[in-house]
């Protein structure tokens, strides 16, 4: 069902050219052993001192996810609330061994996302990460104390559906993108 034809600038393992973010899903459920696996997946990524300061709240079930979409923003809930499984990416602010901000905890959050991301591929899965959600809705829908954790991004997660599904907008813009060319993202001295 991918069409994913994108072209590189140099040789990379195609898990990183197939991973993308689509807004239509199946309804068909994410279960129980593949969301251990993306978790598993991302417990393994790197962090500042071994902090690993990140958690995954998720939900499956249709009451959850509903309540979990009133953080989005509206033009995300239209797609985003029919995907089988949302969930926030959870960072600590502090280091717990010292109790002082911790500057490079959204950083290494976002490595264990990249490795969810890249686990739900190998699973026939996709996770499209979004910043468009309401930090303090989501933070208010699990619980969390904004003194010590914050939200780093919402995610959805399925399997691919048919652009067709999307309203059609969206459907226009479901495919693949592409990226800038390295030239514009290094700086060799």
């Amino acid at each position: 069902m991918n069409d994913n034809t994108r072209v590189t600038q140099a040789k990379v393992d195609e898990m990183f050219t197939d991973r993308w973010s689509p807004r239509s899903f199946t309804p068909q459920p994410v279960a129980q052993w593949e969301i251990d696996s993306m978790l598993e997946a991302a417990r393994w990524a790197p962090s500042c001192y071994n902090e690993q300061p990140w958690s995954f709240a998720y939900a499956t079930s249709e009451k959850d996810r509903a309540r979990f979409a009133t953080a989005l923003v509206e033009q995300n809930q239209v797609w985003a609330a029919k995907a089988p499984m949302l969930m926030f990416v959870v960072v600590c602010k502090k280091f717990k061994m010292t109790g002082e901000p911790n500057d490079f905890a959204v950083f290494d959050a976002g490595s264990a996302w990249m490795s969810l991301a890249l686990q739900a591929r190998k699973l026939g899965l996709y996770a499209h990460g979004m910043a468009g959600f309401s930090k303090e809705k989501a933070s208010q829908i699990i619980g969390l104390n904004p003194e010590t954790h914050t939200i780093g991004a919402a995610v959805a997660v399925g399997r691919l559906g048919p652009r067709e599904a999307l309203p059609e907008k969206l459907a226009a813009v479901e495919f693949p993108n592409d990226r800038k060319p390295l030239s514009d993202m290094t700086w060799k001295w």
